[in-house]
């Protein structure tokens, strides 16, 4: 018999009624029953109920074992009595009479506690990661994500792409966040960079002539932790391929992600129509450029029905430039209180409050309620519901200023009004591609142009685009959203270096600081670069919806916490002073 186990765990049934097996694993729960042990052993595949009395030579090691001992048994497999049969257990029809037991690895007292359903705080679950990993809503996360990620790879495989490998230590590349930097200990003074992502390898490899590209790719970022995103590092599935448009991109990942989450969903639905919106339209309609449409919720744009009325804080507001009133209609949200609830939402999102309308059946017709109404009049309020097709029960609520200023707390208010009302539809992953991003903004105080977006997008009208306004350009950049969350960021690459030269001109950026941090790429382009676009998908936050959890370290093996540390390694930790020597380095203490 194998030293360890004949079976695992999760094998054993009633077929197996008489055999001697041998299995190993860890102390789940002790019951005693009065001269009569029952032990639930659990490995990673399952659990098996094996038992044990005075009569088994191993009763009296038996009666030493504590939860989550690591243990090894000899037995003899018997049928449960019917009235004890666990249905929920693939092992329920059976049990194991221990006969020879020796312990494994003995456990101290626990910091956490493994069998059951407590809560503990995640400073303690991720200082004794070891241990919370041994939960069984853990051990389910990353056997997904395991799973996840072996469907990805079989998926791309399946579409012609090869996985080929890019470097981890290399140079600086902007991503939109900050670099982890490498120092260099035989180039003093010089650092590396840990990838962002690999952006300007996966070009270079269209350049070099191989044609579809995937990889399941770390990623290296210095942010500010939330609970959607790691603070230090995550993966992707990266992919990129040549001579394709937007459309081919769509259509070559679509199926791979789609057939992910069908796969992977627990039975819920998954939209098999992903709309294409635009970016501009988004921010429109919900708040946001990453939107969840099981909320059916779509704002619009109100102002007319309040230029030059009664109210005169939104009357005055659209007397100065660029700003405008934005409705958010309510289905079933017609009662003072709901309204009210929400008004304090907008307070405590640092607005002043949120105006609102919403209309009543009085007995003698349809009645418009509310500070709004009662300003702008009947004739303005009628116009605003029939233009929201909204009816009795219903309300609206609006915002003004310029979008920028409340788009955010308007599309927060979008998903709280869709939850409370039960108007968002759940066991369902709603897709949209958000589409014609703008490439460049200006910021309000000074003036200057700026990337709003990726810099190597190439912009929609090639050369001739970047000759007119810059605010007016829009790029052949998408994303994906799915439930309320960006899963995929990609574009179609700027690969002609004279476009990509302008592009980066109108930002303020001339050609020789360009060539300097971006030289490999821009001088590959020089010998005959064919167009190329991809994406990269985001596993942590994909796998975070498949688990039904709202955080992603819930399916990240060993994150780190929100302030980017690793409790369980004491990492980040200080450089011996040999260390700093070989790297010629000096730590400068930060003042207090």
């Amino acid at each position: 018999m194998h030293a360890y186990r004949s079976h695992t765990c999760a094998d054993l049934t009633a077929a197996n009624v008489g055999d001697t097996v041998r299995l190993s694993g860890w102390v789940h729960r002790v019951r005693d029953h009065g001269g009569v042990l029952f032990i639930d052993l659990r490995d990673h595949y399952g659990m098996t109920q094996v038992l044990c009395d005075g009569d088994s030579a191993a009763f009296a090691e038996l009666e030493k074992v504590r939860s989550e001992w690591c243990i090894r048994i000899d037995g003899t497999v018997k049928a449960r009595d019917p009235q004890l049969v666990n249905p929920k257990l693939p092992t329920g029809e059976i049990e194991v009479y221990v006969r020879d037991l020796e312990v494994l690895g003995a456990a101290e007292e626990l910091p956490l506690m493994v069998f059951g359903e407590q809560e503990y705080p995640e400073e303690t679950r991720l200082r004794y990661r070891y241990l919370d990993l041994r939960r069984e809503a853990m051990q389910r996360n990353m056997a997904l994500r395991s799973d996840v990620v072996a469907s990805m790879r079989r998926r791309m495989w399946n579409q012609k792409f090869r996985e080929y490998q890019t470097p981890i230590i290399t140079a600086s590349s902007p991503e939109g966040a900050r670099d982890f930097l490498v120092p260099s200990r035989l180039h003093p003074g010089k650092f590396y960079a840990l990838p962002q992502a690999p952006q300007q390898f996966k070009q270079l490899i269209m350049v070099s002539g191989f044609d579809r590209y995937f990889q399941i790719a770390p990623c290296f970022r210095d942010e500010d932790p939330r609970a959607d995103r790691s603070p230090t590092d995550f993966y992707q599935l990266d992919m990129e391929m040549s001579f394709a448009t937007q459309q081919d991109v769509f259509d070559t990942i679509q199926p791979v992600i789609r057939g992910v989450f069908e796969e992977f969903g627990r039975g819920a639905k998954v939209d098999q129509i992903w709309p294409q919106i635009s970016y501009r339209d988004a921010a429109l309609w919900y708040g946001t450029d990453k939107p969840d449409l099981r909320n059916p919720i779509k704002m619009q744009d109100c102002s007319e029905h309040f230029r030059g009325s009664g109210f005169a804080i939104f009357a005055k507001l659209l007397e100065q430039d660029g700003t405008e009133i934005r409705a958010i209609p309510a289905q079933g949200g017609g009662s003072r209180k709901f309204c009210d609830r929400m008004n304090k939402f907008a307070q405590s999102e640092g607005l002043p409050g949120m105006g609102y309308i919403f209309w009543r059946d009085q007995g003698n017709g349809l009645e418009a309620a509310g500070p709004l109404a009662k300003n702008i009049g009947p004739e303005r309020t009628e116009a605003i519901r029939q233009q929201l097709g909204l009816g009795v029960g219903d309300a609206a609520f609006f915002l003004g200023g310029k979008p920028k200023s409340f788009e955010r707390v308007a599309g927060k208010a979008r998903d709280v009004i869709g939850q409370e009302l039960g108007l968002t539809e759940q066991d369902r992953f709603a897709f949209a591609w958000i589409v014609d991003f703008p490439i460049f903004e200006q910021d309000d105080e000074t003036g200057k142009i700026d990337f709003e977006h990726n810099p190597f997008s190439m912009p929609q009208g090639g050369m001739a685009a970047l000759e007119g306004d810059p605010l007016q350009v829009l790029g052949y950049q998408y994303d994906l959203s799915c439930n309320g969350y960006e899963i995929l960021s990609g574009a179609i690459r700027n690969h002609k270096p004279e476009i990509m030269f302008k592009a980066f001109e109108i930002a303020g950026y001339g050609a020789d600081e360009v060539r300097k941090r971006f030289g490999g790429m821009v001088n590959a382009f020089q010998y005959g670069a064919p167009p190329h676009g991809g994406c990269a998908a985001g596993i942590d936050r994909i796998v975070m919806l498949l688990a039904d959890t709202a955080n992603i370290r819930e399916v990240i093996m060993f994150p780190m916490n929100q302030r980017a540390e690793d409790l369980m390694m004491a990492a980040p930790g200080d450089p011996t002073s040999d260390q700093l020597m070989e790297l010629s380095l000096r730590v400068i203490p930060q003042a207090d």
